[in-house]
């Protein structure tokens, strides 16, 4: 790798050097999500934007944008939230621009992967999306001459032991950074920039980087800006039943993925409602017919007791819901860079607080160390603490003092006296999560900032050839994954078990493939893993409700054979190695109740079920209505609140955003004599309690016509939320 010290730059200058460099061909990749050096891809776009003979081609995905507001009424709202929430952190040009149709045409932009549904009617985004598996998606910047990588790092360090990490994007980063300098040693061109930002957390793991990794430093004062956060969403009842389902699939001493968004706020919640309130917990199960419904499979592939051994992460994205889970003590079993290690522990011959003294015979006799050792092998031993902090390795020979011992560990009496006077206690630098990129609220930062470096190592980032595969190292990695459940979001299901989560049959590109498939593909190759694809079973849009399972869908993302355990809010299909007929009748099981008899009509059409057969009774309740009953109970006891780890928004915000999205729902659904009754009901004066909601939205004393149109439309709202 290339050894000499990078340049530091301005924003400018960098610029000036890219163009120099590059001439006025120039393709830039950046990381999805937080990590993008948003002030020089600013200053590049603008350039770009003068000059229309420069070409500018950027590969990325998931670019962030503050929420916009689309009439009078929703800037009243959105603006003084968005100030508080985003102020400070910069905006994408290019984004603004694709909103507004202005990207000039000697700019192009490829993202791998889209904020779900951000781009369904932009032309140009669906023309030039890439589609690439997240474990491609470098390859596939090569393949498309890309020649420049930049993103944002945090450091730490003095000026003589400056050290930078890759932080919240070490997911495809590593793999670039190490794939430019091996280019480059061939003296092919290319760049690779690193703008920090003081406000990054500093990550450890694989994601700990050196100055000479990079050609150019940016740490400038205009580079400090503040990170872009993603606030919690309420969850709904039909998000806690999905995950309440999930909550008893998830073993002891196993290992659990999990996604951003309200489905992973609900598993996190189901998991702590599990482990700290236990007997609350178990009556629900009861309750609500999971613990009798679904007894064999819960014993089989997950539980429902208090976690002893807790679990370990390994996911592509560490998510809030992973740090409420250590907060709340879920998150606790530790794993170690140690095949013979892990694999003792796996099997309960040995437990990090106590290393026996015969773990050295023990890994001997596993074939998990050889006979002869090596300083390699010695010194990944030393790290996790086998070996005690004062022995050294020199020349085939372990020094502890002034005693010295063979390497040779095929000595009985040899390996005796190693076992007796060389070995450590404990174990330790044991992980409890390992993942491949974040984003989150502003407090998860916050979190990450204030948490002591011996704690904050054991969340360890990581790239996704590490994070997302099993591949290269399958032995460790195998071991650390025991017990995988890899928790995914579907936006369909076929009764087949077919699996839609990137786009729609028509060609429409939501989101994208990211990392999903590389977790199915883990929990078939993980002989103890299982994949819990999760869907909402129905959608409601433009007034009308349809079913997310569908007979058939001429677009699928995860193909049937690769079918496992699918959880709706009424329930779990358990479909792995099923033939068809059975798979159809478990996801009839856990369709919408609405759509079932149409889904088994056309099952049946299509010869695919016996013609006489029938959906059992007790699946016949699959009711909005039944799951609000369900947890009507618990939530009178402060039970499944719209915001189970807290929110940005205030009260006032919370109650005015339910009631603008019950207006909306209701003038989109034909409610049209509702709503006018509902107008004429209004008081002539306003109620005094919700003057504090009029004053949060400005409308206190209306001094317009727009401005009193403007408060009438509130107070319908309210009125129609129950509010007055």
């Amino acid at each position: 790798m290339n050894k000499r010290e990078p340049l530091h730059l301005s924003v400018a200058q960098c610029v000036d050097h890219i163009v120099q460099e590059f001439g006025n061909d120039i393709r830039i990749a950046m990381p999805l999500g937080l990590g993008k050096p948003i002030p020089l891809i600013n200053a590049l776009y603008q350039r770009a934007r003068k000059d229309s003979t420069l070409q500018l081609t950027i590969f990325t995905a998931l670019s962030l944008e503050k929420p916009v507001w689309t009439n009078p009424l929703e800037r009243r709202f959105l603006e003084p939230f968005v100030e508080r929430v985003w102020g400070g952190v910069p905006d994408l040009d290019f984004v603004k621009d694709l909103r507004l149709g202005e990207v000039p045409p000697n700019v192009h932009i490829h993202e791998l992967f889209f904020k779900a549904g951000a781009y369904n009617r932009n032309e140009a985004m669906q023309q030039n999306h890439i589609c690439s598996n997240y474990t491609h998606v470098v390859r596939d910047c090569t393949i498309n001459h890309n020649q420049i990588f930049a993103h944002m790092i945090a450091k730490a360090g003095d000026e003589r032991e400056r050290c930078y990490s890759a932080s919240c994007n070490a997911d495809t980063s590593l793999m670039t950074l190490q794939q430019f300098a091996a280019d480059q040693a061939r003296g092919e061109k290319r760049l690779r920039i690193g703008m920090v930002n003081s406000q990054l957390p500093f990550m450890y793991g694989d994601a700990e980087l050196r100055a000479c990794d990079y050609d150019v430093i940016i740490d400038e004062p205009d580079t400090q800006h503040a990170l872009f956060s993603t606030p919690r969403l309420p969850v709904g009842d039909g998000d806690y039943l999905i995950g309440l389902h999930v909550s008893t699939l998830i073993k002891d001493g196993g290992t659990l993925q999990i996604g951003i968004g309200t489905l992973g706020d609900a598993i996190a919640y189901g998991l702590d409602l599990r482990h700290n309130k236990n007997a609350l917990y178990t009556e629900l199960l009861r309750d609500s017919g999971i613990a009798a419904r679904y007894a064999p499979l819960i014993d089989e592939v997950g539980g429902t007791a208090p976690f002893v051994q807790g679990i370990y992460g390994s996911t592509e994205m560490l998510v809030d819901g992973f740090l409420q889970l250590y907060k709340s003590g879920v998150i606790k079993r530790r794993v170690y860079r140690h095949a013979g290690i892990q694999r003792l522990l796996n099997q309960g011959r040995m437990t990090p607080q106590a290393i026996p003294p015969d773990v050295l015979q023990m890994m001997l006799a596993d074939e998990t160390l050889h006979p002869y050792l090596t300083q390699k092998e010695f010194l990944a031993l030393q790290r996790i603490g086998v070996f005690k902090d004062e022995v050294r390795y020199d020349q085939g020979t372990l020094v502890r003092g002034e005693h010295r011992y063979p390497a040779s560990l095929a000595d009985p009496a040899n390996l005796q006296r190693i076992g007796s006077e060389c070995l450590g206690s404990a174990l330790k630098n044991g992980v409890l999560l390992t993942g491949g990129f974040f984003i989150g609220p502003r407090d998860f930062y916050d979190t990450l900032r204030s948490l002591p470096e011996a704690e904050l190592r054991q969340f360890e980032m990581t790239g996704v050839e590490d994070a997302n595969q099993l591949y290269g190292n399958e032995g460790l990695r195998a071991l650390q994954r025991k017990d995988g459940r890899f928790c995914n979001t579907a936006l369909k299901a076929t009764l087949l078990g077919n699996i839609v989560s990137d786009g729609l049959e028509d060609g429409t590109v939501v989101s994208g493939v990211g990392g999903q498939y590389n977790f199915v593909a883990m929990a078939h190759a993980l002989p103890d893993a299982r994949l819990v694809m999760m869907l909402k079973s129905t959608r409601h849009e433009g007034g009308k409700t349809s079913s997310n399972i569908v007979f058939n869908y001429g677009h699928v993302t995860i193909p049937r054979h690769l079918r496992d355990i699918i959880v709706t809010e009424y329930g779990v299909a358990d479909i792995r190695g099923l033939c068809d007929a059975e798979i159809i009748k478990a996801m009839l099981n856990v369709a919408d109740s609405r759509f079932q008899d149409e889904l088994l009509a056309e099952a049946k059409r299509h010869k695919k079920l016996p013609e006489g057969y029938e959906i059992p009774e007790a699946h016949r309740q699959n009711t909005p209505q039944r799951l609000m009953g369900m947890l009507q109970g618990y939530k009178a006891q402060g039970l499944f609140p719209p915001f189970p780890f807290g929110t940005e928004f205030t009260r006032a915000e919370m109650i005015l955003a339910q009631a603008m999205k019950v207006l909306k729902a209701k003038s989109t659904d034909g409610h049209q004599e509702e709503m006018a009754a509902a107008m004429k009901s209004l008081p002539q004066a306003v109620p005094q309690q919700v003057m504090p909601l009029l004053e949060r939205m400005g409308l206190e004393s209306p001094a317009s016509p727009p401005e009193v149109q403007m408060q009438k439309t509130v107070l319908l709202a309210l009125r129609l939320a129950g509010v007055m």
